[in-house]
């Protein structure tokens, strides 16, 4: 089981930024961000394929690709997220989520993982 602690999260007006942190256990073949916004169901944003010790794949979902950037820190286990030009509609708790396999297919169905963090809440003001 991989531990996962997600820090960063907080308010910010609209068209601001803000950089997630997850704190891992260890750097797994699939990191990813998820967010959950009350009343719909939890999707994945964006994740790290990591295919092999050289490679590592960036994926993200269509709705936010050109304003989330994910990266990591492997030497120490910590995965981030920066989210820039933020909008109201951002505004979720955010997971990260680990998973042994490499993330395609299916790194977006929060069903295939098992390991989760606690998650931090994101709120973008008006």
């Amino acid at each position: 089981q991989v531990r996962l602690v997600e820090s960063g999260g907080g308010s910010v007006e609209a068209g601001g930024s803000l950089t997630l942190s997850c704190a891992a256990s260890a750097t797994t073949s699939c990191m990813v961000w998820f967010r959950q916004a009350p009343g719909k169901e939890r999707e994945g944003v964006a994740a790290i394929s990591n295919d092999g010790r050289f490679r590592a794949v960036s994926l993200y979902a269509d709705s936010v690709k050109v304003r989330f950037t994910i990266s990591q820190d492997k030497a120490r286990n910590v995965l981030y997220l920066e989210i820039n030009r933020t909008r109201p509609d951002d505004s979720a708790m955010y997971y990260c989520a680990a998973d042994w396999r490499l993330c395609e297919p299916g790194w977006r169905r929060p069903g295939r993982f098992d390991d989760w963090g606690q998650g931090t809440q994101v709120t973008v003001s008006t």
